[in-house]
């Protein structure tokens, strides 16, 4: 290099500097220095104060140091690769970095530790309207999606329909991340839109196909499960799912290390049937949902592993949360308390999920955060971490959704413990509805709900009327209805903020009429006249 530079050495050095590529390094003030002195005493070098070849010398290191500066400026700057893991019920309760007594989650533990740990984020209390509420950004009175439905088993129209709601495997696909998901998604009905996946946005996929009526081998998730690709959906014989599943991740993380990366990883575990693992076996229900967690600890760290092997731990972060309660047949104890699963209900073993989240050199280890956050708070942040304007209005493909989601990527990076909330919300639980002339339609017209703030929670009934009200930091386990106890100001004040929040709320619920599939000889006869039954 100092040979090449012996000819125009001091010219090189200053087009480098006066181009505009400014040194970013502590040395940065020396050279400007040395600059100036070579500039306007050049007898400086022929006096051999400066030997031509020290300067030289000095000026490659300068020049070194600056573009090793100004790489590691630029891979700061790159978006960061994002994955989600979110596994299929289970409640803080049996993870041990929460305090879970009955279980040891030491891959889990290890990601917690790394970053940050939430105490106060909310899900919606069953499968299907978590999954939408992350996809979209809205609440279900919003998307419509206010009930459990396993829409394979349907048909008659149940499918999500990605024109009438945003979709986040769109939006991060136009934010220039290249997009996979694989797990379980149950709701659409492959055998009718093998296209589903790639309309909602997402580059590969490898997914259970939930239960397709008909087809006996649809319902294995575990063992020799039934699963959709681009090939089409066959049974993996001898395989075990949640393996096969994160192996497709693992390759996929493997083939575009050097592009970013949005992974959405919805778990087949731990949700019932209870199966044993290739790992671990037992003969009652409690020991293979054990089993199930302990493997789904296995495969996070995997996940982990997979990462430092390709060499972009540092310039990826890993959120891990679950989507709603552990199912109401196990009861595990946490923190000295015995807590039963609370799938199904909007109480705090239901809706009141783990969540952490983990970007070594970037979000500060061992934070514990109260931030309140929910589900439809995912969508937002995921495209400001990808460097995209956040806006409640969003446009994808050319049309425009409305959001409700907030933004918590300061309570990440920023070290805050505030987010942009005064109030999460968690709705729903039982699945009342039915399939009508119209499709799926639900029961209730305004489905009932709980808000929450940092320390109230009021439950709100189907007639808009508060139904209870607890101090969560007092009474965790909501035991003490203080709705007829408003008896004091502070009482009286958070009561009035959380209520008055229901009047923004529409007068009913969304229930959306999606242009309906096909009919198939599948589907399930409709016995339902549309609108008579509603409440």
């Amino acid at each position: 290099m100092l040979k090449s530079l012996q000819n125009q050495p001091l010219r090189c050095c200053f087009q480098f500097h006066h181009s505009g590529a400014m040194l970013k390094s502590p040395n940065r003030l020396i050279f400007l220095r040395l600059q100036h002195s070579l500039l306007h005493n050049p007898g400086l070098i022929q006096d051999k104060i400066y030997p031509m070849k020290t300067a030289l010398f000095f000026f490659s290191l300068l020049l070194l140091s600056s573009c090793k500066q100004e790489s590691q400026t630029e891979t700061k700057e790159t978006p960061p690769n994002i994955i989600l893991i979110m596994v299929d019920d289970l409640g803080k309760e049996w993870v041990s970095h929460y305090g879970a007594e009955d279980i040891s989650t030491p891959n889990i533990d290890a990601l917690a530790k790394s970053g940050v740990t939430f105490n106060n984020v909310y899900s919606m209390p069953q499968c299907t309207p978590t999954r939408v509420t992350l996809l979209t950004g809205q609440y279900p009175f919003k998307h419509g999606w206010v009930n459990h439905w396993d829409v394979p088993r349907w048909g008659a129209g149940a499918h999500f329909d990605e024109t009438m709601n945003p979709s986040i495997g769109i939006a991060m696909k136009e934010a220039g991340y290249t997009t996979c998901i694989a797990g379980k998604w149950q709701i659409d009905d492959f055998r009718v839109e093998p296209d589903a996946l790639l309309r909602n946005g997402f580059d590969e996929f490898c997914m259970w196909t939930g239960y397709e009526s008909g087809i006996e081998a649809s319902a294995n998730r575990y063992q020799d499960p039934y699963i959709f690709t681009k090939e089409g959906s066959k049974t993996h014989k001898g395989a075990f799912g949640p393996d096969v599943f994160k192996d497709f991740i693992i390759d996929f993380i493997d083939h575009n290390k050097k592009s970013p990366m949005f992974i959405y990883f919805p778990m087949v575990l731990t949700h019932t049937p209870f199966v044993n693992t290739p790992t671990d076996s037992a003969t009652d229900n409690l020991g293979k949902h054990k089993a199930m967690v302990k493997y789904t600890d296995r495969i996070t760290g995997e996940i982990i592993q997979a990462l430092e092997n390709a060499g972009i731990r540092d310039n990826t972060i890993v959120l891990w949360t679950t989507d709603n309660g552990t199912t109401g047949a196990i009861t595990g104890k946490r923190n000295g308390l015995k807590v039963q699963g609370g799938k199904a209900k909007t109480i705090e073993p239901g809706i009141s999920v783990p969540f952490i989240a983990s970007w070594p050199g970037t979000i500060k280890p061992n934070r514990i955060s109260n931030a309140l956050i929910d589900f439809t708070d995912f969508y937002p942040t995921f495209l400001d971490l990808a460097g995209q304007a956040v806006q409640r209005e969003q446009t994808i493909n050319g049309k425009t959704y409305e959001i409700d989601g907030y933004s918590f990527k300061d309570v990440l990076l920023k070290n805050v413990d505030e987010s942009k909330r005064e109030w999460i919300l968690g709705m729903g639980g039982g699945n009342n509805a039915a399939l009508t002339q119209n499709g799926v339609e639900n029961q209730y017209l305004f489905r009932d709900r709980v808000l929450r703030n940092k320390k109230y929670k009021l439950y709100i009934n189907s007639n808009r009327e508060p139904e209870a009200f607890f101090d969560l930091l007092q009474d965790a386990e909501e035991s003490n209805n203080l709705i007829d106890s408003l008896n004091s100001e502070e009482r009286k004040s958070n009561f009035k903020q959380l209520y008055e929040v229901i009047a923004t709320f529409p007068e009913k619920d969304h229930d959306p009429k999606y242009l309906p599939n096909p009919s198939q000889a599948w589907d399930v006869e409709v016995t339902e006249e549309s609108q008579l039954w509603k409440k």
